[in-house]
């Protein structure tokens, strides 16, 4: 089976595939636009996704993947590039994956909680930058399918780090305790 870009975006106006696309101005006028949309993404996963389950994360980002296959897609083919800059949705939701079982990772306090919003959020944009392992490869699979693909394998591995990190945290202290 071969992936092929969704049809049913070409029946959409332009103006709303690129509005949805680019998450309007912010895409189109702000400097750094995955920055910002990953910002979005952090502000989308703080809203809607804090209150659910693992599961009910895998199926939201599913549904919300595949639309953004579908605007992202025909947005790049409107624009003429392959994974323009200003096309931001993909980002968007992508990043709730980077924080999949955050409530495993212990954050005593508020503050800890926003330091793991962040943490995610410069790994997230680490690894979308340089893109790699297998990252850099999704890129290449066609369509819209390439341009969420790399963002959900940049925030799927930064979802790893997280956990590893707070795994190698937590082993640390125990060896601490345990010889104190």
């Amino acid at each position: 089976m071969t992936l092929r870009q969704p049809d049913w975006p070409r029946r959409l106006p332009r103006d709303a595939i690129l509005d949805v696309a680019t998450l309007g101005r912010i895409g189109r006028e702000l400097p750094a636009p995955g920055t910002w949309g990953s910002a979005a993404g952090i502000a989308f996963f703080f809203l809607c996704c804090t209150p659910l389950s693992i599961l009910e994360t895998l199926v939201a980002c599913a549904v919300l993947g595949y639309l953004a296959v579908g605007f992202c897609g025909e947005a790049a083919s409107l624009l003429g590039k392959a994974d323009p800059g200003e096309v931001i949705l993909d980002e968007v939701v992508a990043i709730p994956l980077c924080f999949l079982g955050w409530r495993m990772i212990e954050v005593p306090t508020v503050w800890g909680f926003w330091l793991l919003m962040l943490a995610g959020f410069l790994l997230f944009r680490c690894f979308d930058i340089a893109k790699p392992w297998v990252i850099d490869r999704l890129q290449a699979l066609p369509g819209g399918w390439g341009i969420v693909a790399d963002d959900t394998g940049a925030a799927l591995a930064t979802c790893a780090t997280l956990h590893l990190v707070h795994a190698l945290y937590a082993l640390v202290l125990a060896l601490v305790h345990h010889r104190g």
